[in-house]
């Protein structure tokens, strides 16, 4: 599993369901062109791009480039980084028929193309290291202890957090641990809930 510093926006959810097979970071949908319309999306880009960088990884076809020149222009060039993937001809597996172009797009590059498109993009690549104890990774557990899903309330608790802290107030509970943990360090966390 590779870990990258930065985190990376894709198009879409089968987009991110191949990075995260091997890629260990934040992973962003734009989920098409619905990014144009949802400026809270924006903003929560914004906020990642400035704590920990953005890579902008698009499919190849005209698509992926009006979305990636959107995010050029919306958000700061010095915190995003643009990773490109080849073009190649053919079809997903999922997909009866192949794309308007006829291109693979992020979900149907080997994983070996897309690890050569971030390295060539800049990213940081962070190796583990046995000397640090790197504080424990937010779960849903700690989602459900600290009373923000599955329990009486915790759809009110968590609409009240989202509020608080300025993010967008339809993230899903799957949605919301990797923003969390992009954004904010546990004990940041429990201030806040505390306060709440």
């Amino acid at each position: 599993m590779l870990k990258i510093q930065e985190a990376i926006v894709v198009e879409g959810r089968y987009d991110k369901n191949t990075l995260e097979q091997f890629v260990d970071t934040v992973i962003l949908e734009t989920r098409g062109f619905g990014i144009f319309n949802d400026g809270e999306r924006l903003e929560l880009l914004r906020r990642i791009a400035e704590k920990r960088g953005l890579i902008i990884l698009t499919d190849s076809d005209g698509a992926g480039f009006v979305i990636r020149n959107y995010l050029k222009g919306a958000l700061p060039p010095q915190q995003v980084k643009h990773a490109y993937i080849p073009d190649c001809p053919g079809k997903e597996r999922r997909k009866r028929y192949p794309g308007k172009e006829g291109k693979l797009g992020v979900e149907g590059m080997p994983p070996a193309v897309l690890e050569q498109a971030l390295r060539r993009a800049g990213a940081v690549f962070v190796e583990p290291s046995v000397s640090e104890a790197a504080p424990p990774a937010l779960s849903k557990t700690d989602l459900y202890l600290w009373g923000l899903s599955g329990g009486a309330g915790s759809r009110e608790k968590r609409q009240r957090l989202l509020k608080k802290l300025g993010l967008p107030e339809h993230l899903s509970t799957n949605a919301l641990l990797p923003v969390l943990s992009a954004l904010y360090d546990r004990e940041a966390l429990l201030e806040t809930l505390e306060a709440l």
